[in-house]
């Protein structure tokens, strides 16, 4: 019998909560500053309205959450509804991604300090390769850097909360209705700031990692992060307003020099662009002078830029996990869902970096950035809270249904308006969303083609079918071993072992998956995975050949040691057969080496053996080298001339 296991569920609203906050959080840096350029001292109100409209959305949310426990975010919920409105959805949450990456480098090498357009694309490209090259890899490191970033983010923004306190006076002093803009102008400058809601549709993706019950995780999750996020940007907002530059100020500078057709100075570029990094040197001046208060305003900057640049790894990740589920569902090309070694889909990593890198050459200017990006944004989170509003067979009571339906209206208002009013943002989510269903399109017809072709169903044969074969009983008497499967090289090794040995053979294919946002459902199977039923099935077909009893063994999960110690330990095995690393040195100083450390915390009474698993067809028989001796020294126990036979 073939023994698998599921993704753990180890995510407490404590680690979920910084996350989201990385992702939620991270709007203010590029919304505040855009919220005083459109609308200037009023910009206080806009930001309260958009507070009240993120509260919603955090209700909505934990609705979504509860819905859906197994996560999945808008793919899971509209899937349920129309399978073309998910991919839909799916894709607006990927244009958005695409403009998370692009925005979020251009703004963290503004906070950072650096100038210069042409030296901002420069950085902005090498910083997105850098990011790809992190994800080929599979780094666990870039999961610990966006968990640090976030804390040191948070910590930057409550000491700026009160460092920004003596300004507060003046903005409130400042506040006014005014903004030279008529009421339709005035909604559609609401519109464009409802970027501020970027990052929420997080919290539905994390949901199937959440510890259970995930209802209650989601609300601890998510409350805290809107309330900080509502309530600080209406206080920066005030702050920002009350500082000497812009107290004096009339009418806003998009007025003034935007809608009249005249250039925009630097000095309100920069504050448009990096208007907390403005409010951190000007804050922190007051408190420690010129030189201290500089000083500190720039170190709570950089805080800010390694936010941004850890968002824009994030979403990376992220717009991979969307391409791989719409590759797993046959939404798109299977090709999509191709792992490499560390278990990352590589193609779908290229396309999603060259998608960014296409959106960073063509568009740079941060104000048209979150105009493309409030589309994807908006159309997304509609998306998902209308599809759990018109879904029936949810559990939702009356009145959350009502609060849906009332909540997706207005969302859809704000896509609408943005879609009418920002031809460019129209153009760029339009593009990305006739491409996803025209390919789609092009799938089924291949698909529907080749059934004409293929009436009958072909049975099932070949490795699958050797797995699913009932195995021989396990003795107890017998020894037991454990083979790490990458590959056939080790096959013919291990089953002469266990055959000498008279032992049980368990074989472990470990597929490591680095992918997030996964839908329900689309964690790797045996059986759509080639590498593993070879990799088993060699071994279990090679072992019943010379009657040696095995128990294959298929994981998916984000830890390879960890599942390979778990396994061996726990069927009690005393020899662990692996093949060596032919992983470059690069990668094996970023991840670690995976055989030294299962030699570090492999218990001692289990001998650990390497073999160099690459071919040699015209050599000898490669050398196994015991790693970790157990019982006699330089063999596993059990093992020598006199070792009883593999008979049953």
């Amino acid at each position: 019998m073939l023994v698998t296991q599921k993704r753990p569920r180890d995510l407490h609203w404590y680690h979920a909560g910084p996350l989201l906050f990385g992702d939620w959080g991270t709007s203010r840096l590029y919304v505040l500053g855009l919220a005083f350029y459109y609308s200037g001292h009023a910009s206080v109100f806009y930001m309260a309205a958009i507070g009240v409209l993120m509260m919603a959305v955090a209700w909505a949310y934990t609705v979504v959450c509860r819905c859906f426990p197994d996560g999945g975010g808008v793919y899971a919920a509209a899937k349920q509804v129309n399978p073309a409105l998910a991919v839909i959805g799916s894709t607006l949450l990927m244009c958005g991604y695409i403009i998370t990456v692009v925005i979020s480098l251009v703004e963290a090498f503004h906070y950072i300090g650096f100038g210069g357009a042409s030296l901002v694309l420069g950085l902005s490209l090498l910083a997105l390769g850098g990011l790809g090259v992190v994800n080929w890899l599979g780094s666990r490191s870039a999961g610990t850097f966006a968990a640090i970033t976030a804390f040191l983010a948070l910590g930057a923004t409550l000491i700026l909360g009160v460092l920004c306190l003596p300004y507060v006076p003046a903005g409130l002093r400042t506040v006014t209705w005014h903004t030279g803009l008529s009421t339709a102008d005035s909604w559609i400058m609401f519109t464009r700031l409802c970027l501020a809601m970027a990052g929420v549709e997080a919290v539905a993706n994390m949901a199937g990692l959440m510890k259970e019950p995930v209802a209650r995780t989601a609300k601890r999750t998510i409350w805290p992060v809107a309330f900080e996020v509502a309530t600080l940007n209406i206080l920066f907002a005030l702050a920002l307003a009350g500082l000497a530059g812009f107290a004096s100020l009339h009418q806003p500078d998009y007025v003034t020099f935007e809608a009249a057709g005249r250039a925009i100075p630097e000095h309100v570029r920069a504050y448009r662009d990096t208007g907390m990094k403005v409010l951190a040197v000007e804050s922190a001046q007051h408190w420690f002078g010129e030189r201290g208060g500089h000083l500190v305003g720039v170190g709570v900057a950089i805080a800010f830029g390694l936010l941004l640049i850890s968002a824009a790894n994030t979403a990376v990740m992220a717009m991979v996990s969307v391409l791989y589920s719409l590759g797993h569902d046959r939404e798109l090309p299977r090709a999509l869902t191709r792992l490499n070694y560390p278990g990352v889909p590589w193609i779908a990593l290229i396309v999603s970096c060259v998608a960014c890198a296409l959106v960073l050459l063509l568009e740079r200017d941060v104000a048209r950035l979150a105009d493309m990006y409030v589309i994807g944004v908006s159309g997304a989170v509609t998306t998902n809270i209308l599809s759990c509003a018109a879904n029936r067979s949810l559990g939702v009571t009356r009145p959350e249904r009502a609060g849906l339906w009332a909540l997706g209206l207005f969302l859809l208002a704000i896509a609408l308006t943005i879609a009418v009013t920002k031809p460019q943002a129209t153009a760029f989510a339009g593009a990305t969303i006739a491409t996803v269903l025209l390919t789609r399109g092009v799938l089924r017809m291949h698909a529907r083609a080749k059934a004409r072709e293929l009436p009958v169903p072909v049975p099932e044969q070949g490795w699958l079918a050797e797995l699913k074969r009932e195995p021989r009983p396990v003795d107890p008497s017998r020894p037991r071993i454990m083979l790490a499967a990458r590959g056939r090289g080790q096959a013919e090794f291990a089953v002469d072992l266990a055959r000498r040995r008279g032992a049980t053979l368990f074989v472990i294919y470990v597929r490591t998956l680095r992918v997030m946002d996964l839908a329900p459902g689309s964690v790797p199977r045996v059986e759509d995975d080639p590498q593993a039923l070879e990799a088993l099935g060699s071994v279990v077909a090679l072992a019943r050949r010379y009657r040696v009893p095995v128990q294959p063994i298929y994981v998916c999960a984000t830890d390879v040691v960890a599942e390979i110690l778990d396994y061996t330990v726990t069927f009690g095995c005393d020899t662990l057969i692996m093949g060596k690393t032919r992983r470059r040195a690069f990668a094996r100083a970023l991840e670690g080496d995976v055989v030294t450390q299962i030699a570090q915390h492999l218990p001692s009474e289990v001998a650990l053996i390497t073999r160099d698993s690459s071919p040699h067809p015209m050599g000898p028989e490669p050398a196994a080298e015991v790693v970790k001796p157990a019982g006699v020294e330089g063999a596993p126990p059990g093992d020598g001339p006199g070792a009883e036979g593999g008979n049953d």
